[in-house]
């Protein structure tokens, strides 16, 4: 598994996603390797907890979009019209779904955030039972501004519905300080004592039974597992959607002709109107 690494450590199963030199970005490989780590993991009568993290200076930057957007990689996220939505569904949601092994394993995930967990990245930390991030990390789903909607969607079941939508009506990017204070991980500690933090609680939670911890795990998600579910198929229908809607194909055509860099920067920075395919005046 080279794009994701799994190392058993003792009563801990680290797993760590492995493509530092994209900041670890998302291919097609990426979820399907994710998962069977994750799967290794729980299926290990040793391991009582798993700690997720990124290699290099990024947790995970999102999908890649010099493989989606700019290039045409055997998965077509961008289909030729007219455009086959469950074709694009059965493709997301097998991603989806790989993400979301995080939550549906039987032992508890611990993710590790540093530098940015943004887009897709998002997706795969907000799935971890428990996320901590250094102060100054980012986090954020700029492409709820154009050719995205979160298909994991668990912005509105960590915050609520009221800060969800401040952050998808933006696409703004916060960092780990207000990600704590505003609810949506479980706490931001300065950079330098990021591994410490994780390390100390991945310890104290390794001397608990396994047995103790699933069951902790699975009366919690129960609470929530049909919400999600429901929100997830239709947060992947419109993921597909976006990407085919006039102004989705307006961002993939500027990604082609400026490069996808640019693209992003006049996307995040709100200075293009992808209704009218021109830069605002």
């Amino acid at each position: 598994m080279a794009k994701v690494l799994y190392e058993k450590d003792g009563r801990i199963g680290r797993i760590t996603l492995n493509r530092p030199e994209v900041m670890n970005a998302i291919d097609d490989d990426l979820p399907r390797e994710l998962a069977a780590a994750v799967a290794e993991a729980d299926h290990d009568r040793d391991i009582h907890v798993m700690v997720l993290s990124g290699a290099g200076k990024a947790f995970c930057a999102g999908y890649d979009l010099a493989h989606y957007a700019q290039g045409n990689g055997p998965n077509k996220v961008v289909q030729d019209m007219p455009w086959d939505p469950m074709q694009d569904f059965q493709f997301m949601w097998a991603n989806t779904q790989a993400f979301m092994s995080l939550f549906r394993a039987m032992k508890p995930v611990i993710c590790k955030v540093r530098g940015f967990a943004v887009a897709g990245g998002s997706d795969i930390a907000l799935c971890a039972d428990l996320t901590i991030m250094g102060d100054t990390a980012q986090i954020g789903y700029m492409p709820t501004r154009v050719w995205g909607c979160p298909t994991t969607a668990m912005w509105v079941h960590r915050l609520g519905p009221e800060k969800a939508k401040r952050m998808l009506f933006t696409g703004d990017k916060i960092t780990g300080v207000e990600a704590a204070e505003m609810g949506l991980v479980l706490k931001s500690v300065p950079d330098d004592q990021l591994d410490d933090e994780v390390e100390a609680l991945a310890a104290r939670m390794a001397t608990v039974p396994i047995n103790q911890l699933a069951m902790q795990k699975m009366v919690v998600n129960a609470a929530v597992e049909e919400k999600i579910n429901q929100t997830q198929r239709l947060a992947t229908v419109f993921d597909g959607i976006t990407r085919h809607s006039p102004e989705g194909m307006n961002f993939k055509a500027r990604v082609e002709k400026v490069g996808w860099k640019q693209a992003v920067q006049e996307r995040d920075s709100g200075t293009f109107d992808w209704t009218r395919n021109k830069l605002f005046d």
